[in-house]
């Protein structure tokens, strides 16, 4: 037995073990705790995960790009119509009408409608200019509001798309460009995208078909095939892989980037052309090989519409291809576009999609989306066979509606620029030597020697545009030209808006008008020309249409039942 010095001395001990290990416990237990607090945190601080294989952020996406290219388009009509289409345009719309209403037996019914589809039928075609005004602003607002607020719902984008329509089926020849299909079939596609009332950026309850992300992809992989195809098919420079040699001093409208990209090595032009083929003849078939690889497809494309965008002006074309490209990305994909609280918005609607009961809405939208397939799988008919055919043709419709379209841009390259050069003379002779020629200069097509390219994309200027055209066709080509001169002898203040020099501003309006051909080429860097401040040099290749006056032009308006221009009263 121990003594009892010892046995107390032994208890001490003993206690202070005890409170030792409960000491230790305590702290084990108050560091738990605060790591649970932090974890706990982590968790509130975390972003929310995203599944793949969803699309409620894609469709945000989506909407916000058409809303975007309709806003710019409507923009454009709205700046540009009365001139071109209006009822003192170079093309009035209400004649056309006219004639087509005569074509179908000269009543505005269901044969008028299906021939050309427009609601400016409907309409009183005494205010003309106000019935394409009103088009116009209700497209940009109605565009401007899903753009600004990501929400649209089937009722808006439908409207959007019968607006755009009711333009491109009577703007002729100024809307005969590919994008304008291009942005009608996306346009349709678009409105599948959506609820068909409640407006919401994530609405409840629908969930964005998954057919309607395909039909987008199936867009994108015709696009690229179809632009690739018709290079291959066409100009003998895509297949010896020469066209970028001059593909950046003849597009249409280029920019300032343009006049360097020009001056590139020979061997990167090689490189361009090579890799143009590669992602518009191969990366489109990365759409069918997987989520991964449909994401590659997609980023391939954004990249190369923008490098595009950057190298010259090819009007919104370039920025429309990417809204389909954009289908290609899921919500997991995206979700670094978007706050914590869209995407908590997202798991929440996939969350209670998933627990509501089927309704009947439901079933019919199964319905539609189904339909929607059906109704692109059957019009992509004769569109895969054109694909197919070595007779391809591009920027076509085989339907009234502009549902399903072929593609293509730039089948052949044009190894020379010529300009058309607008002059005019207060001269009452025009062919005496000392006749003084001043020149019109267009917004952005070239003509002053010492102007910079200019740089408008997404934005279009129609006109600028067809005088690409014009250039390499005759005037009995296109007569809309002598059109324009019996215009600007009479100072008419339309078609003036659509330039940015007027020599005779201020002045009495020309006697006579003509046009002269010139070749345009870049100047060279670093050469004297570059020196004097010159982006261009010319020369001359001839007389493009013979000096006119509004006298003789008399009988050439009358035979095309265009308005002669009032005559100065100072020259009668």
């Amino acid at each position: 037995m121990a003594p009892p010095g010892e046995r107390e001395e032994t208890s001490v001990r003993k206690r202070r073990v005890a409170s030792s290990k409960t000491g230790t416990n305590s702290a084990k237990d108050g560091v738990e705790e605060t790591n649970n607090q932090v974890k706990d945190e982590l968790k509130e601080k975390r972003q929310p995960t995203l599944r793949r294989g969803t699309y409620w952020l894609t469709r945000i996406v989506l909407l916000r790009s058409v809303a975007f290219i309709y806003f710019v388009a409507f923009t454009v009509a709205f700046n540009q119509n009365k001139q071109l289409i209006g009822t003192n345009g170079l093309m009035p719309c209400k004649d056309y009408l006219n004639s087509v209403k005569r074509y179908v037996g000269g009543k505005i019914g269901v044969a008028a409608l299906a021939y050309t589809p427009s609601i400016l039928w409907l309409l009183d075609w005494t205010v003309m200019d106000t019935n394409l005004d009103a088009v116009a602003l209700l497209g940009m607002t109605v565009s401007g509001f899903v753009l600004v607020t990501g929400m649209a719902n089937m009722v808006m984008m439908t409207l959007l798309w019968l607006l755009y329509h009711s333009l491109v089926n009577v703007g002729q020849l100024w809307y005969s460009f590919g994008w304008e299909s291009q942005l009608l079939e996306t346009g349709f596609l678009a409105i599948f995208l959506c609820p068909l009332w409640s407006l919401s950026q994530v609405p409840l309850g629908c969930p964005p078909s998954l057919i309607s992300i395909w039909t987008f992809r199936w867009l994108i992989v015709r696009i690229m095939l179809g632009a690739g195809l018709i290079k291959i098919r066409g100009d003998q420079c895509w297949r010896d892989l020469t066209c970028m040699d001059y593909h950046y001093e003849t597009q249409p409208v280029p920019n300032p980037i343009s006049y360097y990209l020009h001056r590139s090595p020979w061997w990167f032009h090689r490189f361009e052309t090579l890799s143009n083929h590669f992602i518009e003849l191969i990366v489109p078939f990365f759409t069918f090989m997987g989520r991964r690889m449909c994401i590659v497809n997609g980023a391939i494309q954004i990249l190369f519409q923008v490098v595009l965008i950057v190298s010259g002006n090819l009007s919104f074309l370039n920025w429309l291809t990417i809204v389909p490209s954009l289908a290609c990305f899921d919500d997991a994909s995206l979700g670094f576009l978007f706050g914590s609280g869209a995407k908590k918005a997202v798991l929440e609607a996939e969350k209670e999609t998933k627990t509501r009961p089927t309704t009947k809405g439901m079933l019919i939208r199964r319905v539609v989306n189904v339909s929607l397939g059906l109704l692109i799988g059957c019009l992509s008919i004769p569109v895969v066979m054109n694909l197919l055919s070595s007779r391809q043709v591009m920027n076509t419709s085989f339907d009234p509606l502009r549902i399903v379209n072929t593609y293509g841009a730039f089948g052949s390259i044009t190894k020379e620029r010529t300009e058309v050069i607008f002059q005019g003379t207060s001269s009452a002779d025009p062919k005496a030597p000392d006749a003084v020629w001043e020149e019109y200069q267009f917004l952005c097509k070239p003509g002053d020697l010492f102007r910079r390219p200019c740089l408008i994309s997404p934005y279009h200027y129609r006109l600028d545009w067809l005088m690409w055209f014009a250039a390499f066709q005759t005037y009995e080509q296109s007569e809309w030209i002598i059109h324009i001169a019996g215009r600007l002898l009479a100072n008419d203040s339309a078609v003036l808006s659509l330039m940015d020099h007027n020599p005779f501003h201020g002045r009495d309006a020309p006697r006579w008008v003509r046009g002269e051909h010139f070749k345009y080429r870049f100047s060279r860097p670093g050469s004297a020309s570059a020196a004097e401040g010159k982006w261009w040099v010319r020369k001359r290749i001839g007389a493009y249409f013979p000096p006119v006056d509004l006298e003789g032009l008399r009988g050439y308006f009358q035979s095309r039942n265009w308005p002669h221009p009032h005559i100065p009263v100072k020259r009668r």
